[in-house]
C-alpha cells in the first residue's frame, strides 16, 4: 500500500485534531524548510526517526547494460536519509 501527501494530511489532522487545511499548511512548511536545509546543504534530524542529509557524488564514467556505449556522469549532490533507531525498531517489530 502507497500513501499518498492527500491521504497523509487526513491521517495528520486525525491524530493532531487541526483541520485538513492546517495540517497540509503544517506539512508544507516542514517539506519547505527541509528542502532549504538541504539545498544550503545542512542535514535535518529529528532524534528517534531519522536524519535528512546531503551527499556529493563525484563525476564518472559507467557502462550502459547490455550494450558496449558508455556514458558520462556529471557530479551531484543527491539527498540521503538514514533511519532512526526507534523508527527501525518500530519497522522491525511491525506485524
Amino acid at each position: 500500500k502507497r500513501m499518498n501527501k492527500k491521504w497523509f494530511i487526513g491521517a495528520g489532522a486525525a491524530k493532531s485534531g487541526l483541520t485538513k487545511k492546517d495540517s497540509k499548511t503544517a506539512l508544507d512548511a516542514v517539506f519547505d524548510t527541509i528542502t532549504e536545509a538541504l539545498a544550503n546543504k545542512d542535514s535535518v534530524a529529528f532524534i528517534g526517526f531519522g536524519t535528512f542529509s546531503t551527499a556529493s557524488r563525484e563525476a564518472r564514467t559507467t557502462k550502459v547494460p547490455g550494450t558496449d556505449r558508455t556514458v558520462n556522469v556529471p557530479a551531484t549532490t543527491v539527498a540521503k536519509f538514514k533511519v532512526g533507531k526507534a523508527l527501525k525498531e518500530a519497522i522491525a517489530n511491525a506485524k
